[in-house]
């Protein structure tokens, strides 16, 4: 069933999938859909959502500071609000991720699993998150210099999605396709308001995270897997899985690995 919900004048669209407990609701990553993750199955009633300005229909986000992290977990709390959810499995990758995390810092009793799949608690200095921002901010530069498809072409050179160029053509050809999609102005902007260097530093709350929580990465991408490796030493309750492999984006090079993961953790 698709089902668009209005926030703030913003029109989220979502996926709703399958029926009883637990509810799931999926989060996809930068210049994603939420059609990436709809081979992801676990058991249950799962929301596929397109996060705020992406999705191949999104709406030019107005005004763009909408992207501000609080905002973002502000409105997801309002989405849960009106599809009348107590309490969720959040599922997050990449960018989807570190919102995920955000939303249980600021609602924890929302949350009864929480899945982060590359995701990272941000950067500890204010040093090393004013580089990204600075790294960020001429990206989204880019996106309006160079338009979608120049930026697309040299992002997905990017070593961190080397591994998806073992997959199928068919594969590859949608991500390329979601990616290319998106209105650059959103892209743009979702960059300078949400990228990493835009978030806060969330290292110090991970040990008064009291919700389980299960981490996934990619053994192929090396920066997440050593991220990971202290969260996972922070995170009260935790199990992180490590899968072969694959890189930063397992649930779309392993979707059969991740949806089992998803059923294990949620009857744990």
């Amino acid at each position: 069933m698709n089902k668009k919900v209005v926030i703030n004048n913003y029109e989220y669209e979502a996926m709703i999938i399958g029926t009883g407990q637990p509810a799931w609701l999926f989060m996809h990553g930068f210049m994603g859909s939420m059609a990436e993750y709809q081979d992801v199955q676990p058991k249950g009633t799962r929301i596929y959502l397109n996060l705020l300005g992406f999705g191949p229909s999104a709406q030019v986000v107005k005004p763009a500071q909408r992207f501000q992290w609080r905002e973002q977990v502000n409105d997801l709390n309002e989405l849960l609000n009106q599809l009348d959810i107590k309490k969720v499995n959040l599922v997050g990758y990449s960018m989807g991720a570190r919102l995920a995390l955000a939303y249980a810092t600021v609602f924890p009793n929302r949350i009864s699993k929480l899945v982060l799949e590359s995701g990272t608690a941000g950067l500890a200095t204010q040093r090393l998150r004013q580089q990204r921002i600075i790294a960020d901010t001429k990206k989204a530069a880019d996106v309006v210099k160079l338009g979608m498809q120049q930026f697309i072409s040299e992002w997905e050179q990017l070593p961190l999605f080397n591994s998806q160029r073992l997959l199928p053509l068919v594969k590859q050809k949608f991500m390329h396709d979601q990616r290319v999609n998106q209105h650059s102005e959103n892209v743009a902007n979702s960059l300078y308001f949400f990228g990493t260097g835009a978030m806060p530093n969330f290292w110090g709350q991970l040990s008064f995270l009291h919700v389980p929580v299960t981490l996934i990465t990619g053994v192929h991408d090396q920066k997440f897997t050593m991220i990971n490796q202290r969260m996972s030493q922070q995170l009260p309750q935790v199990t992180w899985h490590q899968i072969s492999h694959v890189g930063h984006n397992v649930h779309f090079e392993q979707t059969g690995t991740v949806t089992d993961i998803l059923n294990n953790f949620a009857t744990d």
